[in-house]
Formats: structure tokens, C-alpha cells, sequence
């Protein structure tokens, strides 16, 4: 049976230091409410991209970040499944402490191009602060389905997708690497997991604008590779 599921779109600044991220998850919110039959729910208000740093950008956030815990605990309240389209990875800093509150047991399903967890003393950019403890890192090599299956199986599950995760060519993300996943994996990961384990979802970086791949087929991917969950 199809679970209720609210669709949730971050639009205010969490530290974005490029110009497409902001649109990116306004179309990928639009497409999976269309897809989901439901009306979205968009969290802050666009601003100008900026390269600072996380002295200057988390408190800009905070309103953002505020709002984002805030409406994802509603969906929860109310027996539904947040699936977020996020701008930048710096929204979950909005998100996960409600996981960690609702799911104390829950397995964090990071799937990403870059690690993202560090504290003001480690980060080397000053943009990224996500400070998680307890989390279970696989080289790409190890992340079959099988084995994400394996150590999730029994647990709740709450899913991020930074799309720069993807082999350059398929979702143009700011700061994709050479190398990366293929969409069937991800979609692979996706179809192990039991729907009922599932919850919530954050997409996450998709760079609306860039000219390397045509916007309707990147968000048309996103959508195949999501309806992989079954929700």
C-alpha cells in the first residue's frame, strides 16, 4: 500500500556558493509533487549565492534551518513521509536532528561524493559543518545493495542523495567528481531497502541551469531513480 508522503522544498540560503542549487530543488520538489499527486510545501525565501564562510553563512541559515525541522515535524506528526528536495547538503543540518530525535535507532543512508562531516576544526572549505558520530562509511566498491541491505536490515532508514555522487554526464551537480555512481545504483541501493524502513528522503545539489545535461532529463532520472523506493 502506497504510504502518505509530504513533499518538502528548501528555497532559502544554507550556505549555497553557487547560483542553480536554489532552482534545482524548486524543479525537483514541482516534479516529485506532480509525480506524488500532492501539493508541495516550500520552506525560506531565495537569496543571493555567496562564498563565506560558516561563521557568516549557518547563522543566515538559521531561519531556513528552523523552518526545515519545523515542517518536516508535521509531516511526521501527522503519519507521513518527508521526502525533501534540498538545495544544498547544509539543509540537513535542519533535518537530522529531528531523525535523531524521532529515530534514535535509525541508520543515517548518506549517499554522497563527499563525506561532509566535519567540525569547525576540521573543515578545510569552511563551508560544510555536519558533526555525526556512529556512521557507518562504505567505499563505492562495498555499496551493493546486498550489502546496504545487510547492515540496514531491521532499521529505520533516513535516505540523503547529494546527486554529485553521479558520474559527471547523468544530474550536473556543483561539485561532481570523475568516477562516481552509476543511476542504477543508486536506484539498485533504492529497491533493497523495505519500503516500510524508509523515513524520509533528502535529494540534494542538483545545479538547475547547467548546460551539460538538458534540465527535463536530469529531473526525469531523478524521478525513475526515486520511484525505485516504492513508497
Amino acid at each position: 500500500m502506497a504510504r502518505d508522503v509530504d513533499v518538502i522544498i528548501s528555497q532559502g540560503r544554507v550556505g549555497d556558493r553557487t547560483t542553480g542549487a536554489l532552482p534545482g530543488a524548486r524543479r525537483t520538489g514541482e516534479a516529485l509533487a506532480s509525480l506524488l499527486s500532492v501539493d508541495p510545501r516550500i520552506v525560506g525565501t531565495p537569496s543571493a549565492a555567496a562564498t563565506d564562510d560558516w561563521s557568516q553563512s549557518l547563522p543566515a541559515a538559521s531561519g531556513t534551518l528552523v523552518a526545515l525541522c519545523e515542517t518536516m515535524r508535521d509531516a511526521l506528526d501527522a503519519g507521513r513521509v518527508p521526502v525533501l528536495a534540498t538545495n544544498a547538503c547544509g539543509a540537513s543540518i535542519g533535518t537530522l536532528p529531528t531523525v535523531a530525535e524521532r529515530f534514535p535507532d535509525a541508520v543515517v543512508l548518506w549517499i554522497d561524493a563527499h563525506g561532509d562531516f566535519n567540525t569547525p576544526q576540521t573543515t578545510e572549505s569552511g563551508y560544510q559543518l555536519l558533526d555525526l558520530h556512529g556512521i557507518t562509511v562504505l567505499a563505492p566498491a562495498e555499496s551493493t545493495p546486498a550489502r546496504v541491505a545487510e547492515i540496514v536490515a531491521g532499521r529505520d532508514v533516513w535516505i540523503h542523495v547529494d546527486w554529485d555522487v553521479l558520474e559527471p554526464g547523468y544530474i550536473p551537480a556543483a561539485y561532481r567528481v570523475g568516477e562516481g555512481l552509476l543511476p542504477h545504483r543508486i536506484a539498485g541501493i533504492f529497491a533493497a531497502l523495505s519500503p516500510e524502513q524508509v523515513r524520509g528522503v533528502e535529494l540534494a545539489e542538483f545545479e538547475d541551469g547547467d548546460s551539460e545535461v538538458p534540465a527535463r532529463v536530469s529531473v526525469e532520472l531523478i524521478l525513475e531513480t526515486f520511484l525505485a523506493l516504492r513508497l
